[in-house]
């Protein structure tokens, strides 16, 4: 309780600064701006009676990877609404473009006590499940108060990540501990866990492994290749830092490669042009319609929620966010459009699904960014590599398909030993 209390009176402190970043950030992404009472559990909308299961879905790879849990959950309850919650812009709009009106979207309100009692009081929800790695002690010791059971769908926890949590073990401990069911990726990740207090931990698998690619964005992408009539390389997901050391290791241009960019935040399309435009890349942007011209080198990904699209387009990926100490982006979509898959040396927030992709021959790791665009640009030459790479991955991602169905079990068992009405 002492330890909560000071976690509470530090982020009381904090409030002007929470207040400044998000003024900050809004200035890029407007959608920082929506609803701002939200962000401390004023909610215009009002509360249906039927009722409501809880799903929170930090940002977009959470909410992909929650995306058929979500609607499992709808089809099995329909006497439920299913409500998703998010904290970034970009979440906001991927559950949007991922649900439509089928299910409600709000913002989960900062740790503040207060929020989560008007949260908790507004939603009434009569299940919480927190998608991979979202444990906020106030929102769990609010949930024990309400009696409403909460499981950690999809959990992960990297070895650097349950060091940082025993440090502070006196606030992580009794929220975890709270947790009505752990549902974990791998092994490791439910001994770490449990080490930390996880009571009822069991493995259920990757559920991104689970979401299978839009058939017709993927048929748009390999449409796309097909016309373009030249051999395509993606960087998807980059981060701040990965573009200039990727596109600089390039060799000299054959007059025909083109690389695609998609950076992994949207408020940095601009500013990645501009740094390949300054890099003496010719850049084309699928944004404003373009289309690859003779000279184009660059074309910018700088469009929402059409992942699929490129990774179809694409002879092979690597992965932003490994290149830095970030952790990796998801490689678990390249592999389910049968992309081969190269990786940087930081994968520790996908440890596991890395160790599967490398053991299954559809990714290969290299050590740096210009030995990741050796290994891409050899990949190139090679279509027999690429289809046996590409398979493999196809295959490793059918291999392990089920993990959505034992968190739904999940859920029902938590839901049947709910004594909370609706």
């Amino acid at each position: 309780m002492i330890a909560r209390a000071l976690y509470t009176l530090a982020l009381r402190a904090l409030a002007p600064v929470i207040l400044l970043r998000l003024w900050w950030r809004g200035l890029r992404e407007p959608g920082y701006r929506r609803d701002l009472g939200e962000r401390f559990a004023y909610y215009r909308t009002p509360r249906e009676e039927k009722p409501l299961l809880w799903v929170h879905a930090v940002s977009v790879g959470e909410a992909r990877a929650s995306a058929d849990l979500v609607r499992a959950l709808g089809e099995a309850h329909p006497e439920c609404d299913v409500l998703v919650t998010c904290m970034t812009a970009a979440g906001h709009d991927t559950l949007r473009h991922l649900h439509g009106e089928s299910v409600q979207v709000a913002w989960l309100p900062y740790d503040y006590p207060g929020a989560v009692r008007r949260f908790l009081e507004h939603f009434r929800p009569r299940l919480g499940v927190l998608v991979e790695t979202e444990l906020w002690p106030n929102l769990l010791a609010g949930c024990a108060e309400f009696g409403v059971p909460v499981a950690l769908a999809n959990a992960r926890l990297s070895e650097k990540s349950a060091r940082g949590y025993a440090r502070y073990g006196a606030l992580a401990r009794p929220a975890i501990a709270s947790l009505a069911r752990v549902c974990a990726q791998s092994e490791a990740d439910a001994a770490r866990l449990a080490a930390l207090g996880a009571r009822r931990v069991e493995v259920a698998g990757n559920m991104k492994f689970d979401t299978a690619p839009d058939a017709q964005k993927a048929a748009a992408g390999r449409a796309w290749r097909e016309r373009l009539g030249r051999p395509v390389l993606l960087l998807a997901s980059t981060r701040d830092g990965e573009e200039k050391m990727l596109l600089d290791a390039l060799p000299a241009w054959d007059g025909r490669l083109l690389v695609v960019v998609v950076p992994r935040h949207p408020r940095r399309f601009d500013e990645v042009a501009a740094l390949a435009q300054k890099d003496g890349f010719a850049v084309a942007r699928r944004s404003l319609g373009q289309s690859p011209g003779a000279q184009d080198r660059v074309y910018l990904g700088d469009t929402m929620g059409e992942m699929d699209y490129y990774y179809a387009a694409a002879d092979a990926a690597v992965i932003g966010g490994s290149f830095l100490p970030l952790g990796g982006q998801n490689l678990i979509e390249a592999c389910a459009a049968g992309v081969p898959v190269v990786l940087g040396p930081s994968m520790y927030n996908f440890a596991e699904a890395t160790r599967l992709a490398l053991e299954a021959g559809a990714a290969v790791q290299a050590q740096d960014a210009a030995a990741a665009m050796r290994r891409s640009l050899d990949l190139l030459l090679n279509s027999e590599a690429r289809a046996k790479m590409g398979a493999a991955g196809i295959a490793l991602c059918q291999a392990h398909r089920g993990a959505t169905r034992r968190h739904l079990d999940c859920c029902a068992e938590l839901l049947r030993g709910s004594a909370k009405p609706g």
